[in-house]
């Protein structure tokens, strides 16, 4: 079975976000960039199935600017056999059904049993492409997935909701999107990452995959949230419950 795993270059986790002081959007000017946190969990799933022998070949697919070559090396190195990069210019915001069409035709060609991607992006939230990618398939999902498991033409996924786990039987081809207790991810070894740079990359367009990216989502503004006020020490517990009086929560 074929496994596609999608993967997107975001900041990296470590670093603090800046908006733009005319607030269109988040500086990205010399800011560290790397493979999205859900992403990786979501490329370390498919090795961990490969190497179950459940999982025979696992391709990295991203839509993004050149320089998301070095997030699918990142996923090559980690294990996956080949990567396909769909490019779009460097200042293209691709939106989430753009992309979800794109992983759609990807999938119409490629044939994988599995779709796994992270659960969101770290960059916008949006939690949407997974989704989306089931629905235009018309083939069934586990999101939020902490646990995977194929048995057979069916793979079991316990996903965590908001009442604790709840355990779904899909049967394949099926989408997943994973949490982020799936696994964690491993460390590319230097020789894995060497070998990254020999396999097999290949680049296409939106036009290749006849998908139209053209912009029909408005951002109106985006600004940094309010700093926190400071807070205050209360002496016993009778000055705590005087001082939430105060603020009216209690």
């Amino acid at each position: 079975m074929k496994a596609l795993v999608c993967v997107k270059r975001v900041i990296d986790y470590n670093v603090k976000p800046r908006v733009k002081s005319d607030g269109t959007g988040v500086d990205l000017a010399n800011v560290k960039m790397s493979i999205n946190p859900f992403d990786e969990i979501a490329v370390e799933e498919a090795v961990r199935l490969k190497e179950k022998g459940v999982v025979s070949e696992i391709v990295a697919i991203s839509v993004g600017p050149a320089k998301a070559q070095e997030t699918l090396r990142t996923a090559l190195a980690m294990g996956a056999d080949r990567a396909i990069l769909v490019q779009v210019n460097d200042n293209v915001d691709v939106e989430p059904l753009a992309v979800a069409k794109i992983v759609k035709a990807i999938t119409d060609e490629e044939q994988p049993g599995l779709i796994v991607t992270g659960k969101q992006a770290i960059d916008d939230d949006s939690n949407q492409v997974g989704q989306m990618v089931a629905a235009l398939l018309g083939c069934p999902q586990g999101t939020f997935a902490n646990e995977v498991t194929v048995e057979g033409e069916f793979v079991v996924v316990k996903r965590e909701i908001d009442g604790g786990i709840e355990t779904v039987k899909l049967k394949l081809p099926a989408v997943i999107t994973a949490d982020l207790r799936l696994n964690e991810p491993r460390y590319a070894s230097l020789p894995n990452i060497m070998k990254a740079k020999s396999k097999p990359l290949a680049t296409k367009t939106p036009d290749h995959y006849g998908v139209d990216i053209a912009t029909r989502l408005k951002m109106i503004k985006v600004g940094e949230p309010p700093a926190r006020a400071a807070g205050i020490k209360v002496a016993d517990v009778d000055a705590l419950a005087s001082a939430l009086k105060e603020l009216g929560v209690a």
